[in-house]
């Protein structure tokens, strides 16, 4: 009888420093589709000054095997200058931006503001029915904090995806 192990599924924070080049996304995001791997989270941000290299952060899961498997493929990639497990590397700061909309009236208004407070979430649009709520932090947080606000009167939620570093004086 034949035992098929199974890994446990890890997150990982992976960021690829590429050549800012047409068509580089779609090959990194082909390589995830042909692979049947899926991408959490996807950012891209320009990193010099002539705009010749760009900066994504990728967050995606699976077993240590598979992550692996995805940092090879990624080095293989001819753009690709660097890639850089985050997970792995050691400790390392990730952030996200969201935006969150709650209607509500009366109670549910003030608790959503006082909340909010807690959070550290700024209202950066106000009705007399409505707030749109600008918060930044890890993506636990902003997971909680729009569970919170599903009670009170969600309506929308907009996220950046994640960006990430590693902690201390030293490029990764």
């Amino acid at each position: 009888m034949m035992h098929i192990k199974h890994e446990a599924e890890e997150r990982h924070v992976l960021t690829v420093t590429v050549d800012n080049e047409a068509g580089i996304l779609a090959k990194i995001a082909g390589l995830f589709t042909a692979r049947g791997y899926n991408i959490d989270s996807l950012t891209v941000a320009d990193i010099t000054e002539n705009h010749a290299v760009s900066r994504i952060t990728i967050v995606t899961h699976g077993p240590p095997s598979q992550i692996d498997q995805i940092h090879a493929q990624l080095e293989r990639l001819v753009p690709v200058h660097k890639v850089v497990d985050l997970t792995e590397a050691g400790p390392f700061v990730q952030r996200e931006l969201a935006l969150i909309k709650v209607a509500g009236m009366g109670e549910k208004r003030v608790e959503a503001l006082r909340i909010a407070d807690v959070f550290r979430a700024k209202p950066v649009d106000t009705s007399t029915s409505s707030f749109i709520f600008e918060l930044t932090g890890a993506p636990d947080k902003i997971d909680t904090f729009v569970a919170i606000m599903r009670e009170l009167g969600l309506v929308e939620v907009g996220r950046t995806g994640v960006v990430g570093m590693i902690r201390g004086a030293e490029e990764a």
